[in-house]
C-alpha cells in the first residue's frame, strides 16, 4: 500500500489487525502504509506520569528534557510511555484508569489505531506506589536461590500486568568489578556464573508473566575506572567476553529475554550506545537476538553531550540507529524531527528506520496490541470503573499476603551469617542495647530504585504505600520479655560523634549490644549507594566505624548488623565482633528476617554474593583474579578479604564426605562425573550450599585462580544426608583464546566443591584429553547436579 493513500475504513480488518496472519506479513503490511513520520514516531518514548484522578496521564517535566507537547505527537503515534506509574505517587487503581484512557487516546489519534507500549522500573519489585519493596538484586544473589527469585519475578509480572504495564527495565546483569561503584545494590554479585543463572531466573519469572524483560546495561557499565559512575570503561576484548558477557548470553538464551538496553559507558573510546559490533555483531548476528534494543535514558543524546562521537542530534541518532538502538528513551529528542530531517535528505538511510520500527511493532504484535479485540482496559478493570473513577481508590492491592510471604522468604534466605562466636541466636537475654543509625530507620531496608527511596523522597506528604517495621519494632515483638533500649550513635553519613556517650552507657548496662550500620539509599549523591552514590574507599559511611570501635571497647558482646548496598570493610569488628549478620538491603519484610535469625528462629542459610574486604583501601578485590591479583611477597597490599565470595555460617554444622570421580579423563567433548555425600551433623534443620569451582592450573592465557561453574542449595533435617550427583561438561572449561575464539584445551584441571571460593572441601584431580576444541554460544552452559535420596 502506498504510505499517501490513507488506510481505508471498511468493514474488512486490515491485514496487520488480522491475528490469523504471519506477524512478519501484519508487520510487512503496516509499514508499507506507514509514512515516515509514523514509522519514526514508533521509535521514541513520552516520559509520563500517571494522574491520581483516573485522568489522562501528564507528560513529566525533567529536567534534562525540553517539556513535549502530546497534541502536536499523537497524530502520527507513540512508541513508549514512560514510567507511568513510577513518576509520581499514584493509587494503583486509578493509575491503570489513567493509563488506559491514555492508550484509548493514542490509538484513537493515530491512523492505525496502534497504542503505545507501556514500560516502568522494576529492580526490585514494581516500582510504584503502594507496591510490594522485595529485596535488591544484591540479596538475590546472596539466596543462591533461582527458583525463588522466578517466583518473586513471575509475582512482580502479574502485578505490572494487572495494571496495563508491558515492559519492566531489569535485570541488571552487570558484574561487580568494584564495589565502590555506587550501583552495587543493584547487581547480584561478583561472578558471572551466579549473576547469570539468578539473572535468567528472574527474566523467565518476569516473560512468564507477560512483560517484556530488558537486560541492562549492555555491556561494561560496573567496569569503569575507578567505581565511578558513568566513568570510562577500562576493558580488554577477554575480560568483557569471559566475565562481562556471559550473563547476558545466558539470560537470552536460557530466558527468553525481549529486551536489551545499552550500557552509558564507552570501551576503549567506543561507547555502547555507538557500538555496532556489539549491538549488531554480537548479540543479533551471533546471539541471534530477535527483541528491541531500548536506549538507557537520554543515552542518544549523550552521543553528542557527553562522548563526543556526534556533531548534533540528527548524527547522534544516525548513530545510535545504524549501531542497533531501535528505541529512544525516556523522551523523544533525535529520532523525532532530527532523525527525519536526517532521512529526508539522505544522511539516514530509511532501511535503519525499517529495520528498528519492525522490531518495535514485531514486539506490539506479539503483545497483543494490533488485535482488533484489544482492550485499554487492564485485567484488573471493567469497562463499569471508568464511570466512577473516585470508587476505584484502594481496588488494586499490589502489596498483598502472598507478595509479602514471598518478601519475606527471600530476605530470609539472603541474610548471612559472616562470625559467630556463638552468642547467636540470642537466648532470652534480659536487656538488649539496640544503637545505631539504621536501627529505628524504617527505610533503612529500601534500595535506590524502591519507589520510596526513588521517588517518594520527593513528596515527603504522602504516606509510604507500604508498611515498612523498624528493626527495632521488629526486635520487639521477637523478644517480649527483653528490656530494650535504643540509641542512635551517630547518623548514616552525617559523621556526629555527640551521641557516642549515651551508646556505650546503654552498652555497659545490657546483656548484649546489637549496632545496625549501613548505608541510605539514594541517587546522585543523595544517599550512600545507589546510582551516583560512588565513594573513595570501602570504610563505613560518616562516623559509624567510629561508634562501632566504641561499643567493641566495652565489655558486653557486639553483634554487628549490616543493612547496607555494598560491602564494607569493618575494621575491627572482624575479628571482635561476637557476631556479624550481613544483609543487602532486604526489602520491606527484612528486619522481620534478620529478628528471626538473631533469635534463632530463622537458620541463616545465605552466601556472599561479594566478597567483604578486609581494608577499605584494597579494593578492587573480587575473588575472581588471576594469580597475580591475588596476594603476594612482591606486593605491601594485601587484597584478601575478610570474607570471601561464597561465605557464610549456620547454626548447625555440615560434613562433606565419600567424594567419587566415575573417570579422571574426559576427551574435550566430554563430561566428568562425580558425587559426594554431604550430612547435617548438628541438632537443628539448616541448609548448606555446595559450590563448585574450576581452577586450571596451566593454559594458553592467564586465567582467574578459580571460577564457580555450579551450585546447589541442600535442606537437610538433623543427622540427614543427601548424595549429590554432578555432571560437568568440559565446556565449563572453555575460555577467549588468544585469537578472541572460545576453546576448550586438553590438560589436568582442578574441580573443587567448596563451602566458599576460600573453603574448599573436596578436590577432584581430572584431566582433558584430545585435540583443542572450539566452542560457541551453542555451549553447554550448566553443570547438572542432583540430589539423591535421604540417606
Amino acid at each position: 500500500m502506498n504510505a499517501d493513500v490513507a488506510v481505508e475504513n471498511t468493514s474488512a480488518i486490515a491485514l496487520w489487525n488480522d491475528p490469523t496472519a504471519p506477524a512478519s506479513a501484519r508487520v510487512d503490511a503496516l509499514i508499507d502504509a506507514m509514512t515516515l513520520e509514523e514509522k519514526t514516531a514508533q521509535l521514541f518514548g513520552v516520559w509520563v506520569g500517571a494522574s491520581d484522578e483516573g485522568g489522562e496521564v501528564a507528560p513529566h517535566q525533567h529536567e534534562m528534557e525540553e517539556p513535549v507537547d502530546l497534541d502536536a505527537l499523537l497524530p502520527t503515534g507513540l512508541g513508549q510511555l514512560t514510567r507511568p506509574f513510577g513518576t509520581v505517587p499514584v493509587d494503583p487503581a486509578l493509575g491503570a484508569l489513567s493509563l488506559a484512557r491514555t492508550q484509548a487516546r493514542i490509538a484513537a489519534t493515530n491512523r492505525f489505531g496502534i497504542p503505545a507500549l507501556a514500560h516502568d522500573e522494576c529492580l526490585a519489585g514494581f516500582a510504584a506506589w503502594g507496591a510490594t519493596a522485595y529485596p535488591v538484586p544484591l540479596s538475590w544473589g546472596a539466596a543462591f536461590d533461582p527458583a525463588l527469585v522466578r517466583e518473586m519475578a513471575e509475582a512482580i509480572g502479574r502485578d505490572m500486568r494487572s495494571v496495563g504495564v508491558h515492559q519492566g527495565l531489569a535485570p541488571v546483569l552487570d558484574v561487580v568489578r568494584d564495589a565502590r561503584w555506587g550501583r552495587v545494590e543493584e547487581t547480584i554479585g561478583e561472578d558471572p556464573y551466579l549473576v547469570g543463572t539468578i539473572g535468567t531466573a528472574y527474566v523467565q519469572g518476569l516473560e512468564s508473566a507477560g512483560i517484556v524483560a530488558t537486560l541492562k546495561h549492555f555491556a561494561g557499565y560496573s567496569a569503569s575506572r575507578a567505581g565511578r559512575n558513568l566513568a570510562p570503561t577500562s576493558m580488554g576484548p577477554r575480560e568483557r567476553a569471559d566475565v562481562l558477557l556471559p550473563p547476558f548470553e545466558m539470560a537470552i538464551r536460557e530466558g527468553g529475554a525481549r529486551s536489551v538496553m545499552n550500557a552509558y559507558t564507552d570501551t576503549d573510546g567506543v561507547p555502547s550506545a555507538a557500538d555496532e559490533a556489539l549491538l549488531t555483531g554480537l548479540l543479533r548476528d551471533t546471539w541471534d537476538f530477535d527483541g528491541t534494543v531500548v536506549a538507557d535514558y537520554f543515552a542518544i543524546a549523550f552521543l553528542k553531550t557527553l562522548h563526543g562521537v556526534a556533531a548534533d542530534w540528527a548524527d547522534a541518532a544516525g548513530t545510535a540507529l545504524r549501531a542497533g538502538i531501535d528505541v529512544e528513551l525516556p523522551n523523544v529528542k533525535t529520532y523525532g524531527a532530527p532523525l527525519t530531517e536526517a532521512v529526508a535528505d539522505g544522511r539516514v538511510p530509511e532501511a535503519l528506520v525499517d529495520r528498528a520500527v519492525r522490531r518495535v511493532l514485531t514486539q506490539k504484535v506479539a503483545l497483543g496490541l494490533l488485535d482488533p479485540d484489544w482492550n485499554p482496559l487492564p485485567a484488573a478493570l471493567d469497562a463499569t470503573d471508568e464511570d466512577d473513577p473516585s470508587a476505584l481508590r484502594g481496588r488494586i492491592d499490589l502489596d498483598g499476603p502472598a507478595n509479602r510471604t514471598l518478601a519475606r522468604t527471600l530476605a530470609e534466605q539472603a541474610i548471612v551469617l559472616l562470625s559467630n562466636d556463638g552468642t547467636l541466636p540470642l537466648d532470652r537475654p534480659r536487656r538488649i542495647a539496640l544503637i545505631g543509625p539504621n536501627a529505628d530507620e524504617p527505610t533503612a531496608v529500601l534500595g535506590c530504585y524502591s519507589f520510596p527511596q526513588h521517588i517518594g523522597v520527593r513528596h515527603p506528604d504522602t504516606p509510604l504505600g507500604i508498611e515498612l517495621p523498624t528493626l527495632r519494632e521488629t526486635l520487639a515483638a521477637e523478644f517480649p520479655d527483653t528490656e530494650i533500649t535504643y540509641a542512635r550513635g551517630t547518623g548514616v553519613d552525617d559523621g556526629d560523634l555527640s551521641g557516642l556517650p549515651e551508646a556505650t552507657r546503654l552498652a555497659r548496662e545490657a546483656d548484649v549490644t546489637l549496632v545496625v550500620l549501613g548505608d541510605r539509599a539514594g541517587l546522585f549523591g543523595r544517599g550512600t549507594s545507589g546510582e551516583g552514590c560512588d565513594v573513595a574507599t570501602l570504610a563505613l559511611p560518616g562516623a559509624q566505624q567510629q561508634l562501632l570501635d566504641a561499643l567493641l571497647d566495652v565489655e558486653t558482646p557486639v553483634v554487628t548488623v549490616l543493612l547496607a548496598g555494598r560491602p564494607y570493610a569493618l575494621g575491627r569488628a572482624v575479628g571482635e565482633s561476637a557476631a556479624i549478620v550481613q544483609s543487602f538491603f532486604p526489602g520491606e519484610e527484612g528486619t522481620r528476617a534478620i529478628a528471626g535469625v538473631l533469635a534463632g528462629r530463622v537458620n541463616p542459610s545465605g552466601r556472599l554474593p561479594v566478597s567483604v574486604p578486609r581494608g577499605p583501601g584494597s579494593q578492587p578485590g573480587a575473588y575472581l583474579g588471576a594469580p597475580l591479583a591475588h596476594a603476594s611477597e612482591v606486593s605491601s597490599i594485601d587484597p584478601t578479604p575478610a570474607f570471601a565470595f561464597g561465605h557464610g555460617l549456620s547454626y548447625t554444622r555440615f560434613e562433606w564426605t565419600d567424594l567419587a570421580v566415575e573417570a579422571q579423563e574426559a576427551p574435550t567433548d566430554g563430561e566428568f562425573a562425580l558425587s559426594l555425600t554431604v550430612c547435617n551433623t548438628g541438632e537443628r534443620s539448616g541448609t548448606e550450599v555446595v559450590q563448585l569451582y574450576l581452577h586450571d592450573p596451566v593454559a594458553s592465557v592467564v586465567q582467574p585462580v578459580q571460577r564457580l561453574i555450579g551450585y546447589s542449595r541442600l535442606a537437610l533435617e538433623p543427622r540427614e544426608a543427601r548424595r549429590l550427583r554432578i555432571t560437568i561438561p568440559a565446556d565449563l572449561a572453555s575460555f577467549t583464546g588468544r585469537d578472541g575464539r572460545r576453546v576448550v584445551e586438553p590438560g589436568e584441571l582442578e574441580l573443587r566443591l567448596s563451602a566458599s571460593s576460600a573453603d574448599p572441601r573436596l578436590t577432584a584431580r581430572v584431566t582433558l584429553t584430545g585435540a583443542e576444541r572450539h566452542v560457541d554460544h551453542t555451549r553447554r552452559l550448566h553443570a547438572t547436579i542432583l540430589q539423591d535420596q535421604t540417606t
